[in-house]
């Protein structure tokens, strides 16, 4: 299926089943738990090296941390007491429990994931956990099983770029917030084209690279939804370390015979961003 262009629904089949076994093995976006980028601490390493603290990671069940993210967005969300939280893309839960820790017992943490492997996940952590604030749902988040005017935070961390559909994403998002509700989301982006063979590989999506667009246009996308006050309060280089262990880049490098010195070229071409938007009056 390499170098073959796939329509929407085949990337979302790709990428439920791609998550489906990181659910079940527990492994990362950057690289396996058992891999030779790491060890059992792969993941916390990751995290912490994305901005989350010691006091996050020992903050929430053991699992549900799986080092997927590209960003902290909790901590830049500046979530209140009482808030109700939308996060796009749960996962096994992490970003939920920490949010759910900041908007306390009279906050709502909703977690939407269309793979059913990584709500079951993030149901037993949060029953490990005893979070009785949070409540985790199927769905795509091009069309969110939520209200209208329902969350005062959206956040997303690391998942808007595998949809094949942004814009539905992001008017979505605009939807489901309160008037002056806030949008605080991490993620990969472009500052150039990627080769074809790599926007083809539907490897890749699983991998975070081929879905990732241009960061002008994942910024155009966030205003074209209606949201004001758009701005990057964050960036930086995507790390070349993950690329080359990425089981991605790893299987692109064997079916291709490219070098790592390539690798890291396209790797120059990635960048991670935290953007925050407010939903006018």
């Amino acid at each position: 299926m390499k170098g073959v262009k796939v329509k929407d629904k085949q990337i979302k089949k790709v990428v439920r089943e791609g998550y489906a076994k990181i659910a079940r093995q527990g492994s990362s976006c950057c690289a396996p738990v058992n891999s030779c980028c790491g060890s059992a601490d792969l993941a916390r390493t990751i995290s912490k090296s994305i901005g989350y603290t010691d006091g996050e990671l020992k903050a929430v069940p053991e699992g549900a941390n799986l080092g997927l993210g590209c960003g902290n967005p909790v901590a830049l969300a500046s979530l209140r007491e009482g808030e109700t939280v939308l996060d796009l893309g749960s996962g096994a839960g992490f970003d939920c429990f920490l949010a759910a820790n900041k908007v306390g017992k009279d906050g709502r943490v909703i977690g939407v994931d269309m793979t059913p492997e990584m709500l079951e996940k993030a149901r037993e952590n949060a029953e490990k956990g005893n979070y009785t604030n949070v409540e985790f749902r199927l769905g795509e988040i091009e069309n969110l099983p939520v209200a209208d005017n329902l969350v005062d935070v959206v956040i997303s961390n690391c998942v808007i770029n595998l949809a094949p559909d942004k814009r539905k994403v992001f008017t979505e998002a605009f939807r489901v917030l309160k008037p002056r509700g806030r949008l605080m989301v991490s993620d990969i982006v472009l500052l150039r084209e990627l080769p074809d063979f790599i926007k083809k590989s539907i490897e890749a999506y699983i991998g975070c690279l081929s879905g990732a667009i241009m960061r002008d246009e994942y910024i155009e996308a966030i205003k074209a939804a209606g949201f004001q006050r758009v701005s990057i309060i964050d960036e930086a280089a995507f790390s070349i370390e993950c690329m080359v262990n990425d089981p991605t880049a790893k299987a692109i490098m064997a079916t291709l015979e490219i070098l790592p010195e390539e690798v890291k070229e396209i790797a120059g071409s990635v960048i991670s961003i935290k953007v925050y938007g407010v939903k006018p009056i």
